[in-house]
């Protein structure tokens, strides 16, 4: 009779032999023996039935190191499939992969700033439905549906408690969601799913202690610590970008005075941009006609052509978001930063500033070299987090 404890032992074994085919790509079932440190007999075993369930296949013969060519396997990409969203102030991303978060489809539409939350949502679950529609077969099908959320949410539950620029408050999503389409739902805050898709896929796989920044409409932040999302006591860590700044400030959207992403953030930029017309400067590029119709990518364009006005407002958000990333650093002492979200589409011209802000003014990395970044996966970033949401409790228990 096999036990609980048996069941259990097994189950974390098969995460361990699916995981390691996973980061190596191609391997014999020898090698997994010698690495994972599992007798050859187990994992012969443990490939059988996930090959069976449909996560691996075999590929084919590899190099002989003597004696017979070993048959090499590999995951099966189109084992099924996952559905992944970014949900944000001003647009959604919908995103369909395969669970190795191989894009296969996707869309994205611009939301207005303020719409009502009915609205939003009935637009995310027409995207989510036509991702559906677009799916290949596959063995399983649909595995779940991820959805990165800017605000403050009990990932647990699946409720966003407090999304400010949305004005969203106690918002059921993932109980929405799930009664629609009756696949597995997760919800998480859009900065931790930017760090946790940046961990797995992108610029964070051999850092094991970075901050993802998510610079957009507000600012958050995804924190990872010995290769973990660190969540603090009750899973609301992160929340960076409401950490006073200057307690004379105007009011942030939290009701907080002086939030970084105040001074830093997307809508921080066009205020700045937008003062400065109202005073009365003059561009060649920018003006009051125009300027309710740009987004932070002709900003950029405009100050590579030589906007004085975009690139005085670059340099200025530029500085004040080094002022948080500083307070970043100083207190975690990371690997990494990472910038994601739209400011990164400034590029080299926002992380330089950073950089040489941080290297003067930084107690921490005068003494430890921290290297800052822009997201190595663009816009895409929390879209595959919020995949990698999904594919992580796949990889965590097949075929459960």
């Amino acid at each position: 009779m096999i036990t609980g404890d048996q069941l259990l032992i097994k189950q974390i074994n098969k995460s361990i032999v699916l995981n390691t085919i996973r980061k190596k790509g191609l391997i014999s079932r020898a090698d997994l023996a010698n690495i994972t440190g599992l007798n050859k007999s187990t994992v012969s075993s443990l490939v059988d039935e996930l090959i069976k369930e449909g996560f691996v296949e075999e590929e084919g013969p590899g190099e002989s190191k003597g004696g017979r060519k070993p048959i090499m396997l590999m995951i099966n990409s189109l084992a099924g499939c996952v559905i992944g969203v970014d949900l944000d102030v001003n647009y959604i991303l919908v995103i369909l992969t395969d669970i190795l978060a191989n894009i296969l489809w996707q869309k994205r539409i611009n939301l207005k700033i303020g719409e009502s939350k009915e609205d939003i949502i009935s637009k995310m679950i027409e995207l989510i439905d036509e991702a559906i529609k677009n799916s290949p077969d596959t063995v399983k099908g649909i595995l779940g549906i991820g959805i990165g959320v800017p605000g403050i949410t009990d990932y647990k539950r699946g409720v966003v408690l407090k999304a400010p620029n949305l004005n969203w408050e106690n918002v059921e999503l993932k109980k929405i969601v799930e009664e629609r389409f009756s696949l597995k739902v997760y919800i998480d805050n859009e900065a931790n799913t930017g760090a946790i898709g940046e961990k797995w896929f992108g610029g964070g796989r051999n850092a094991k202690n970075f901050v993802y920044v998510s610079a957009g409409i507000g600012i958050g932040t995804g924190i990872i610590i010995n290769n973990e999302l660190y969540r603090g006591s009750s899973g609301l860590a992160g929340e960076i970008g409401h950490m006073t700044i200057d307690i004379n400030d105007h009011i942030c959207s939290c009701g907080n005075r002086g939030c970084w992403e105040n001074y830093a953030s997307e809508k921080s930029l066009f205020r700045y941009i937008k003062e400065r017309l109202e005073a009365g400067q003059e561009d060649d590029f920018i003006d009051s006609e125009n300027i309710d119709s740009l987004d932070i990518n002709d900003i950029a364009g405009y100050a590579e052509l030589g906007s004085k006005l975009a690139i005085d407002a670059i340099n200025e958000i530029s500085k004040n978001l080094s002022v948080g990333i500083v307070n970043i650093v100083n207190t975690f002492n990371p690997d990494l930063v990472l910038i994601g979200n739209t400011l990164s589409a400034i590029g080299d011209m926002l992380i330089d500033a950073v950089k040489e802000y941080v290297r003067e003014k930084c107690l921490v990395s005068r003494y430890n070299d921290v290297a800052i970044e822009i997201s190595k996966l663009g816009m895409l970033e929390r879209a595959i987090g919020a995949v990698t949401l999904v594919i992580s409790e796949v990889f965590s228990y097949p075929g459960l």
